[in-house]
């Protein structure tokens, strides 16, 4: 947990967390990067910021981004070859819980792909609530993995009823809240959100979630104005202890 004993100045890079384990940098299979150029430019200012690890984690959607092992290992491969030095960098997904993530869950779930340690990043839809969201997190943690639920504070049916985020908790799940979301970027109430779960001491881990360069732009900016530190006091931010000594089998 973080512990500060005397008042600091903001902190204006990120060299504190060290690890982004939730972007979109891989390019050309999402909405992220559109390019190796692009990607390179991003992973160049991020480093800059501090971040020395990344887990490029691109969007698994059937309906809108049908990637799977080969599509992000292919991607991931072209792009290592342009990474600076000094990064470490590995490559998961982030499972939109739908019904084709479930039948996968049950028929396939040896495709998936996992952050270090059987950690799983899913997400849903910003306007409704997965149904079977609550069977889906059953599942993964019977199946030996552990869910981590990508920007909660983005989900506006959580924003009037926080009961559900509670449940959570309880039955183990991690949350991973974007840095854009504690800045501002989303609107003012997705930071509400944001700052709230800091407040319950409800984030566990942290990620850029960058897309492309109006988001870094946005960093930049926003760790001139907000000390994430100060914010995520009573937070036990996990990046670091869970990510930092894991690296991808290049292949």
């Amino acid at each position: 947990m973080f512990s500060f004993f005397a008042r600091k100045k903001k902190s204006t890079d990120l060299g504190w967390l060290k690890v982004d384990m939730h972007s979109h940098i891989l390019p050309g299979i999402d909405d992220g990067c559109v390019s190796i150029d692009q990607s390179i430019q991003i992973l160049d200012r991020l480093q800059e910021l501090g971040l020395s690890s990344f887990y490029f984690t691109p969007h698994v959607f059937a309906e809108m981004y049908p990637n799977n092992k080969e599509t992000v290992s292919n991607a991931y491969r072209a792009l290592l070859q342009h990474i600076p030095s000094g990064i470490d960098s590995a490559y998961a997904a982030e499972y939109m819980v739908d019904s084709v993530f479930e039948k996968d869950l049950i028929e396939n779930d040896s495709e998936l792909l996992l952050l270090p340690n059987e950690h799983i990043l899913i997400e849903m839809s910003y306007m409704q609530e997965s149904l079977s969201i609550e069977d889906v997190l059953f599942n993964l943690k019977v199946q030996g993995y552990k869910p981590i639920l990508a920007h909660p504070e983005r989900y506006v049916y959580y924003h009037g009823d926080r009961s559900r985020l509670k449940r959570f908790k309880e039955i183990g799940v991690l949350f991973q809240v974007n840095i854009l979301s504690l800045i501002g970027y989303y609107g003012k109430r997705e930071k509400h959100a944001a700052k709230w779960l800091a407040d319950q001491g409800w984030i566990d881990l942290l990620g850029t979630d960058v897309h492309h360069e109006r988001h870094v732009n946005a960093i930049e900016v926003g760790l001139g104005h907000e000390d994430l530190r100060k914010v995520l006091d009573k937070c036990d931010i996990k990046n670091e202890v869970l990510f930092a000594q894991h690296k991808v089998l290049n292949v």
